[in-house]
């Protein structure tokens, strides 16, 4: 029981780390190539990640890393779709919405999550946990919530990209579970419809918020080169959302991406000379702090639930 739950803690802190590296990484990555270079096309680039990641994946299964392990098909399209879906609707939200309600849509996950799931899958959180995730979302919303310009049409695209966003958080946990899938072998399987449900709508989405043809775009080599560099992080980005969700939880997944701001902030600050101010520095550490207390509340949960299943175990032996 030590040894297998040291190797399960060493596998969910390599993939948190994995996450937030990649995840920092392809952030400065995108920034210079849409903020320097002028290639705004999100939706389409996604769909090129996806493909990068389903090519590399496949040539993974070619050398044997991984089995495939082939499950419901309809269960592996409905998702991959959804996925696909839900980042659609992210990137219309930020075309209609300000910046700042932006934020606001992503800080409603989290607290989404936690009510679909435990709604639908009887979760309970403790107290502990709420109160703090309720610090983290405060700190991140200080942190990064300036404008609130509301409007219908933004307002349901928000909305409907926060339950999308969720119900295909909580799928990647619950198939993995559910079918006894890695989430290697998951991402592998639901890539292609992922990809191809963005790369049909990502240049009519691109086009519609950016007034720009992305087929119709000068490449030149300096473009080529980031759009390359910002596939290849993103097998690493996708690779550890599947792994991070299936190793722990959507909330905790929802968390780290929270996480991943305050460090995206910090670096934009330090390396590169970004507008801060105190209430930025202020939304950070009351962030931190959330994170902090989120990690604890959730080690000595796990650690008291561990501690009950053991004696339990124990007696199943004896009687055996």
């Amino acid at each position: 029981m030590g040894v297998g739950g040291e190797k399960f803690q060493l596998g969910t802190v390599g993939a948190l780390s994995l996450s937030v590296v990649s995840s920092v990484s392809i952030v400065i990555c995108n920034k210079a190539l849409m903020s320097s270079l002028g290639f705004n096309f999100a939706t389409t680039l996604t769909s090129w990640h996806l493909l990068v990641t389903f090519c590399s994946l496949h040539v993974a299964l070619w050398m044997k890393f991984f089995e495939h392990k082939p499950f419901d098909s309809r269960t592996v399209m409905g998702f991959g779709v959804l996925n696909g879906i839900s980042i659609g609707l992210l990137n219309l939200s930020l075309g209609f919405n300000s910046v700042g309600f932006y934020q606001m849509t992503k800080l409603a996950i989290i607290p989404c999550t936690v009510i679909l799931e435990t709604l639908f899958f009887r979760k309970k959180f403790s107290r502990s946990i709420q109160m703090s995730l309720s610090v983290l979302l405060l700190g991140v919303g200080v942190a990064t919530v300036t404008d609130l310009q509301l409007n219908a049409v933004g307002s349901i695209l928000s909305l409907l990209a926060i339950i999308t966003t969720c119900i295909a958080q909580i799928m990647t946990n619950t198939i993995q579970k559910k079918f006894k899938v890695s989430s290697t072998q998951l991402l592998y399987q639901s890539c292609p419809y992922q990809s191809l449900t963005l790369f049909l709508i990502g240049p009519f989405l691109d086009c519609f918020l950016t007034n720009q043809n992305v087929f119709a775009f000068n490449y030149t080599s300096q473009v080529v080169f980031f759009i390359v560099l910002s596939c290849l992080i993103s097998v690493s980005v996708n690779f550890s959302t599947f792994l991070v969700i299936g190793k722990t939880s959507p909330v905790t997944y929802q968390v780290l991406g929270h996480l991943k701001t305050c460090l995206v902030l910090t670096f934009g600050y330090v390396l590169l000379h970004d507008p801060f101010s105190w209430r930025n520095i202020l939304g950070i550490l009351i962030a931190v702090v959330g994170m902090v207390l989120y990690s604890y509340f959730c080690t000595v949960e796990t650690q008291q639930k561990n501690a009950e299943v053991s004696p339990q175990q124990w007696k199943i032996v004896k009687g055996a």
